[in-house]
């Protein structure tokens, strides 16, 4: 015969799955509330979290605190359970906790009968703000838990909110799995007390830091803000490697190098988040954080193959063939597989849609250099712009032959922008017309590409090498061949290919100012 007990258990777990549909949609409707209060109040908040309690954690709490003792019936305590649904205000820091529980007083300002206080625009949710805040916990530490109360269809349903910085998320997280659901542990165990301090008291130093970091760079002057600015990308940067990193190695049992793709991450995200603007690019900062803490809790696997929802469509040329040499890479080089994998589960939505945003990025960090705007006073507008195009087809069939994701390297790029600019003086000293244009391209263009591959030490045939010497011998440019093209000579003759910054000594330009 079953013990009386789990007869009384069985009929809550009943009762409470009767309720369970209603306990749903008050769940949204509260995370939907308190979603609207705080966005207009700003105080630090980063997210709401709702959930109904699970039958299984109902029925392990009844038996742990012995509720079958406590309540007659079974309706009696679903009626008391303080919280049949849970809510979670999270924030940045452990400060912003008790700024926002002010924000709730303040907003939460009528009280009713029953002693709990509601706000004009909404009598169906209600919390009762009459006891100390924070309050401690049976482990010492201390935590913002209000009890609330929803008005359903004239059923009084209760709910617990709690409000976490993310560091105290992450300290629940220990708390709960290391400790509280584990029986192993003995939390009167003094060594073991002694640990959870310790870890308690470090992770409240990380947000004491965090918070210096984030004050400080809200007092940034103007002349060292990139400065500051680049530190904090890099923090995120270093946490995007040790979180994947460990998902790596326990996903294929060892960790690649993939640093450089994390600065490359970090600066994209930056960039297109309007992040010149000191507000824009705090949110940016506090909602990457908010969203790497989320991924650390997921499962990612490393044998997977990356799925876009339709296909990607480009704009330009430039787009379509540096788009389409890393399609063909996406699911067959690990570099740029994994690069994706980071960035879509960073940038949560569509995948095809986040691709061509980076497509997008990627080709206007070289097409608004501003070395373009003078050929655009030069010249006329449609000459201009296939000039330009023409530069931007150069610079992308070097992407296509260097096939290396460090074409996307922060430093590379700048020296990129530079050969640009170099590239844009030495057309601009060698013609006046667009015929004159048109006669050179050829050799501009190869010069351009010649600059650009000898950042990735890309190796050229010697008879494209010879073409183009050939090809300046008889131009009207005042572009040179080097005087040490002598001791060059054997060379061109021996090898079938030659480096890019080998053969660029053959070409003088530095006279060209």
């Amino acid at each position: 015969m079953e013990l009386e007990m789990f007869n009384y258990i069985n009929e809550v777990i009943r009762n409470f799955d009767k309720l369970y549909d209603e306990l749903e949609i008050g769940s949204k409707e509260i995370e939907l509330y308190f979603e609207k209060i705080l966005e207009e109040n700003n105080e630090g908040f980063l997210n709401i979290t709702t959930r109904v309690k699970s039958s299984s954690s109902l029925r392990e709490k009844i038996i742990r605190n012995q509720y079958y003792k406590k309540y007659s019936s079974a309706e009696e305590l679903l009626l008391n359970l303080s919280d049949l649904i849970g809510v979670r205000i999270e924030c940045r820091f452990v400060e912003d906790e008790n700024n926002i529980y002010k924000v709730l007083k303040e907003y939460f300002n009528v009280k009713s009968e029953d002693g709990y206080f509601y706000n004009d625009k909404n009598k169906n949710i209600k919390l009762d703000l009459n006891g100390k805040q924070p309050q401690e916990q049976r482990n010492g530490f201390e935590i913002y838990r209000v009890d609330g109360v929803f008005i359903l269809r004239d059923k009084c349903i209760n709910f617990e909110l709690q409000i976490k910085s993310l560091v105290n998320i992450f300290w629940g997280e220990i708390e709960h799995k290391v400790i509280y659901k584990n029986n192993n542990y003995i939390l009167r165990d003094k060594f073991l007390k002694e640990m959870m301090w310790s870890v308690k008291k470090n992770l409240s130093m990380i947000d004491n830091q965090l918070l210096i970091i984030y004050d400080q760079f809200n007092k940034i002057s103007s002349t060292d803000s990139e400065t500051r600015k680049k530190n904090l990308e890099g923090v995120l940067s270093k946490i995007i490697y040790d979180i994947f990193s460990a998902r790596m190695r326990e996903s294929i049992g060892f960790v690649v190098d993939f640093k450089n793709s994390c600065d490359a991450i970090m600066q994209y995200i930056f960039r297109t988040n309007n992040a010149e603007n000191i507000q824009e690019y705090n949110n940016t900062l506090i909602n990457t954080f908010s969203r790497l803490n989320d991924i650390d809790k997921d499962q990612i696997s490393f044998h997977n193959k990356i799925q876009l929802e339709r296909e990607v469509i480009f704009d330009d040329q430039f787009s379509e063939i540096v788009g389409g040499k890393i399609l063909s890479s996406l699911n067959k080089d690990f570099q740029w597989n994994l690069f994706f994998k980071i960035l879509f589960e960073i940038e949560l939505g569509n995948n095809a849609e986040d691709f061509e945003s980076f497509i997008k990025y990627f080709k206007n960090v070289f097409y608004n250099n501003k070395s373009f705007k003078k050929i655009y006073l030069f010249f006329e507008k449609e000459e201009g712009e296939e000039i330009v195009n023409s530069i931007m087809k150069e610079l992308a069939a070097c992407f296509v032959k260097v096939d290396n994701i460090s074409f996307i390297y922060d430093g590379n790029m700048k020296n990129i922008n530079n050969i640009i600019d170099n590239t844009v003086k030495i057309i601009l000293a060698n013609v006046n017309t667009y015929e004159e244009w048109k006669n050179g391209e050829d050799i501009f263009l190869s010069l351009f590409s010649l600059k650009v591959l000898s950042i990735f030490d890309y190796k050229i045939e010697t008879s494209k090498v010879k073409e183009l010497i050939e090809k300046i011998k008889n131009s009207s440019t005042r572009i040179q061949i080097s005087e040490g093209i002598l001791k060059y000579i054997d060379k061109l003759e021996i090898l079938s290919e030659i480096t890019a910054k080998d053969a660029l000594q053959l070409i003088r330009t530095n006279n060209i100012k």
